[in-house]
């Protein structure tokens, strides 16, 4: 059964997708030969997983849905955190990082180790 279901969330996701993107509830209820009890809880079950976004809509005067797939960036490159930019930032060591803020004696702004460590940085690069 759970595979059954897997297989009509990947061909309700398809038949989406070969229409443009978008599609009626119910005109892919009709193309799966869905009956809306069942239609609704694959829908339900596709926005769930956030592969579906569903929009309210009128077409020849009733309520129906549109519905919308959600592509997901698979394909696109990671974001790649790293922590090399920051290992030697001077607040780290700072004796005075408790009394620094913006506004008081020892803040960011006017900090000569921190524009000293910030100028290092972007000459590097």
């Amino acid at each position: 059964m759970v595979k059954q279901l897997a297989n009509m969330e990947n061909d309700a996701l398809k038949l989406i997708r070969d229409n443009g993107g978008i599609m009626l509830q119910s005109d892919l209820w009709k193309k799966l030969k869905l009956d809306s009890r069942e239609g609704s809880r694959l829908v339900a079950r596709l926005v769930k997983r956030g592969l579906v976004k569903r929009e309210e809509t009128l077409v020849n005067g009733r309520k129906t849905y549109k519905l919308y797939v959600m592509e997901s960036n698979k394909e696109s490159s990671p974001i790649v955190v790293s922590l090399n930019s920051i290992l030697n930032i001077p607040c780290v060591t700072c004796i005075y990082i408790d009394q620094c803020s913006p506004g008081n004696f020892y803040e960011p702004g006017t900090c000569l180790w921190l524009d000293s460590w910030v100028k290092k940085l972007v000459n590097h690069k």
